[in-house]
């Protein structure tokens, strides 16, 4: 077939299995989006309000279902705005192709209108990219970005494709979709000397990241962790690979963790990290992270092997694979005493979080608690980033992997409301909850008219307390209150945005009226806003302060 190379671009995506893809047009992509004219009825288009939203959107739309995601944008400042939401996917090892238009190959290095060097920019932030200057490579090259986006980490992968390409012909034959080789280096030697130390450990810990969900592997934790009676820990990316209440959960580690997973760090004799890689968050002191355990490391990643944290066995492979094959020669165990000991912390220090504000304000886990009861199991949760980014992670009761989707690593403000769209364009049917703060919601609250325009039945909570909370709780006990730029008092009327948006708005402003407008935001199917009135003193408990250890943990 003699075709364009837009023509070939969107050919290749549909054979890569691209359904769906997030964008806004522009001059150097107009041949692309020429061609999706016609092949709308294979491939859909979701026009968002922003790059930086379509680039979020497909985020979530690959953490929602382990599939690519895809955005396109033009070139220059269209291309520039995807930036934040490739480094955010590159971060949390979420696989994204990102297509970007430039200007023709004859005005490539004049600083001419809208050109940027997008794959110079995106470099440090992209597990490869890709310049397209001849039309014949373009088939190949969309292939091979999808091979590489989910190539042992997935990450993100840019091709950026001058206009003139997009208009050249070429003959395309049509290819297969890419098949990834799982790149394990471990050994049968290195799994017996990991089983044996399991087996002879008498407090071992297992600890848990988000390669565990993205490699499918939530299942064989808990079958670990069962059979060989040990505690499980996660990341705030591990969300959800253990169920909520299953006994030998400790929960979330690290800075906003649970108390009772940092002290079973403290105290293990051997750290089983499993697809999880120390960040500070985690370790806040890598130092003194487990201080007298030996440490198992598997990853997919070898670059993530000992980087934060020294190791004394390492397993570099697909985490499926690894457990697959370790679970059967570890020995079944029962560690009572190390158990009731775990089990003795999570009752005297894992309690329900006490109100540090004052009057008759939401309570943030009272609304989120409330919100899970009727969410009714089946539901996918976003937040942006924030204090209510941790009190979610802290009281939701997830238990399901893929239900938690957030900015881990990079910690994105701003990303809450096109990974929510992102999530329910790719689920519809999952329930899409999103919890954002007022400070981040004004970064992405453009966004709305994306879900009034396609009925995107999202519901936003806003955490409204009238400040950048979690950088104001650090003022409080690192800067003697001294509150600098942190207070916002916008005068935004949340509820007669949402409605000009053409959403439905809802307002909560104490604990009094959490059930009565709840019962109405579960009864409406469609976009709606819902402010939520927080006070500004509330406080994410606990906290080990950055650079401290468990035993300088605030908890009061």
């Amino acid at each position: 077939m003699l075709l364009t190379g837009a023509e070939i671009l969107i050919e290749t995506l549909i054979e890569q299995g691209v359904d769906t893809i997030f964008g806004y047009p522009g001059g150097a992509v107009l041949n692309i989006y020429d061609v999706l004219y016609d092949k709308r009825d294979r491939i859909t288009h979701i026009l968002t309000a922003h790059e930086q939203g379509a680039a979020h959107a497909a985020d979530g739309y690959a953490r929602a279902t382990g599939k690519t995601g895809v955005v396109m944008a033009t070139s220059g400042p269209g291309a520039t705005n995807l930036v934040t939401g490739i480094a955010t996917a590159y971060m949390d090892s979420v696989p994204m192709v990102a297509i970007t238009g430039n200007v023709a190959t004859e005005l490539i290095g004049r600083d001419s209108f809208q050109e940027v060097f997008i794959t110079g920019i995106t470099m440090p932030i992209t597990k490869h990219n890709f310049f397209v200057n001849d039309v014949e490579k373009l088939a190949d090259t969309v292939r091979k970005a999808f091979y590489i986006a989910n190539k042992g980490r997935p990450g993100p992968v840019l091709i950026d494709i001058p206009k003139d390409v997009t208009a050249q012909k070429c003959e395309f034959t049509p290819g297969n979709r890419f098949r990834v080789e799982l790149p394990n280096r471990y050994t049968e030697e290195s799994l017996a000397l990991a089983a044996k130390y399991i087996n002879q450990s008498h407090r071992p810990l297992i600890y848990i990241g988000g390669g565990v969900i993205s490699s499918g592997a939530s299942a064989l934790v808990r079958e670990l962790a069962e059979k060989t009676d040990t505690p499980v820990c996660c990341s705030m990316m591990g969300l959800g690979a253990m169920p909520y209440d299953h006994p030998n959960n400790l929960g979330m580690i690290g800075m906003h963790g649970k108390v009772a997973a940092s002290m079973a760090a403290k105290s293990c004799d051997l750290l089983i990290a499993i697809g999880a890689r120390f960040s500070d968050r985690v370790a806040t002191k890598a130092g003194s992270f487990a201080p007298d355990a030996m440490c198992i490391h598997i990853d997919i990643d070898p670059a993530e092997i000992g980087k934060n944290k020294a190791v004394d066995l390492d397993i570099v492979g697909n985490t499926y694979d690894v457990l697959t094959q370790l679970i059967p020669m570890t020995e079944k165990a029962e560690r009572k005493a190390w158990i009731d000991t775990v089990n003795e912390w999570k009752s005297k220090f894992d309690c329900k979080p006490r109100s540090s504000g004052s009057g008759n304000h939401v309570k943030p886990w009272n609304l989120i608690e409330k919100v899970y009861m009727r969410a009714g199991g089946n539901e996918i949760i976003v937040t942006d980033v924030g204090q209510h980014q941790m009190w979610v992670a802290q009281c939701y009761p997830f238990s399901a992997p893929r239900s938690l989707l957030t900015s881990g690593g990079l910690g994105t403000m701003g990303y809450g409301l096109g990974a929510a769209i992102g999530a329910k364009i790719a689920r519809p049917d999952k329930r899409v909850i999103l919890f954002v703060g007022d400070g981040g919601f004004h970064m992405n609250m453009n966004e709305l008219c994306t879900l009034v325009s396609y009925n995107i039945p999202v519901t936003v909570f806003v955490m409204n307390n009238s400040v950048l909370g979690m950088v104001r709780q650090w003022q409080s006990f690192f800067y003697n209150k001294r509150y600098s730029c942190t207070t916002l008092n916008r005068k935004t009327d949340y509820v007669r945005l949402a409605e000009a948006f053409g959403a439905k708005g809802f307002r909560i402003s104490s604990d009094d009226d959490i059930d009565t407008v709840l019962d109405q935001v579960f009864s409406y199917d469609g976009p709606c806003v819902v402010d939520c009135i927080i006070d500004r003193d509330e406080k994410v408990i606990p906290m080990i302060p950055s650079g401290k250890t468990v035993d300088d943990i605030i908890i009061e």
